[in-house]
């Protein structure tokens, strides 16, 4: 063969960390619903503001957010897919719609789902504080390392714990945010600046989560631990003769 014919480059192997990376962006976009999770978390809230800044319509406006958030739900069972997201925004919506029906407070409409980010920004850090960071309960399935982390992967449990504070912090930033524009704003106003900060500090907690987890020492498979403790029991039966 001569230099010509000879290929230039060879083909690079994966790198393992390279791996551990693709891994764990799987694992958050699935934990996290991706971007279809994100235009489910969205869409609701948009159509509410968008139609009471048209016409101040609260019933309206209230009414088109859950049609659009049982749609959402009717489109994932048609598709048999995962349901959790879909659900947890008709409840959302679900819950918004009763207080601004309530009260008659448009903006009302935005408060429950406004104290559950408050409520979530001290569930990551309380958790994080008590050694039993939010996020490890989250991802430590979608890992199938359960909670292996709090106690055989030291290095883990402490991205872990990077990763809740930066959740927590980024929540507690965005309450700092829209709790005294509940009070000062208009409806309208409150509700296009919480479209504007839906998504950024997510991406960015994602992002963060994903920085620490791609860095972090690789998650111990407890399922595959079991099987394989299961498969040499067996063999070991089958050579001694047990029942």
């Amino acid at each position: 063969m001569t230099s010509v014919d000879k290929p230039t480059t060879a083909p690079t192997p994966a790198k393992p960390a390279d791996d551990a990376k693709a891994v764990t962006e799987a694992a958050l976009f699935e934990a996290f619903g991706g971007v279809r999770g994100m235009v489910e978390t969205v869409l609701p809230g948009l159509l509410f503001v968008t139609i009471f800044t048209v016409n101040k319509d609260l019933h309206t406006s209230a009414i088109a957010a859950l049609a659009v958030s049982l749609l959402l739900v009717v489109v994932r069972l048609v598709r048999k897919d995962t349901m959790k997201h879909a659900f947890s925004g008709v409840f959302g919506v679900a819950f918004g719609v009763v207080f601004a029906m309530m009260t008659g407070n448009a903006k009302d409409f935005y408060l429950p789902g406004m104290l559950y980010t408050l409520g979530l920004a001290l569930a990551y850090i309380v958790t994080t504080v008590c050694g039993v960071p939010l996020i490890g309960l989250i991802l430590g399935p979608v890992f199938k390392e359960n909670l292996s982390w709090r106690t055989r992967n030291p290095g883990r449990k402490k991205a872990y714990a990077k990763a809740s504070w930066a959740w927590g912090l980024i929540l507690l930033a965005k309450c700092a945010i829209l709790f005294p524009l509940y009070w000062w704003a208009n409806t309208s106003q409150l509700g296009w600046i919480l479209i504007a900060l839906k998504i950024p500090p997510f991406l960015l907690a994602v992002w963060l989560t994903w920085v620490f987890l791609a860095k972090a020492p690789a998650p111990i498979d407890v399922f595959a631990e079991m099987e394989a403790e299961e498969a040499a029991e067996k063999a070991r039966k089958a050579a001694t003769g047990e029942a």
